[in-house]
């Protein structure tokens, strides 16, 4: 997937384009992204963003990361939270607010980060995506 250029949306997430459950998770939300308060950025193409120099690709790699309008980093959760938020899906990620669920979400979000390449394959057959992600991809 290559970069998605709504200019001036409310909300940046960062997403690496070569994970087949991270681009998943990105084509759920870019089909309710009707208002256009998203803009998706593939870290793969991170330089056609001089705008967001700020983002070096080692971190947004580990951990996913968002931008608000006013410049705001949010990371890991709270990225998710704001993204689902952002298209009306609130009710379905508030509980990444409660400090119980994130005493053990946090640890859990940041296992998977490390992990996406393992867990993408266990789940669709497909560890990392070279061009187009497409899902499911599992071969039988």
């Amino acid at each position: 997937m290559g970069p998605d250029m709504t200019d001036s949306a409310p909300f940046t997430i960062f997403y690496d384009g070569k994970c087949p459950l991270c681009v998943h998770e990105m084509r759920k939300l870019m089909a309710l992204n009707t208002k256009g308060q998203l803009q998706f950025v593939d870290i793969h193409f991170l330089e056609q963003y001089p705008q967001f120099s700020q983002i070096p690709f080692e971190q947004a790699n580990r951990i996913l990361h968002g931008v608000t309008a006013n410049g705001t980093l949010l990371l890991g959760l709270d990225v998710t939270y704001e993204a689902w938020r952002s298209v009306g899906r609130q009710l379905w990620v508030t509980p990444l607010k409660w400090r119980w669920v994130r005493f053990f979400a946090d640890p859990i979000y940041l296992w998977f980060a490390r992990n996406r390449f393992t867990i993408s394959r266990w789940i669709t057959g497909q560890a990392r995506c070279e061009d187009q992600c497409s899902w499911p991809s599992k071969k039988n």
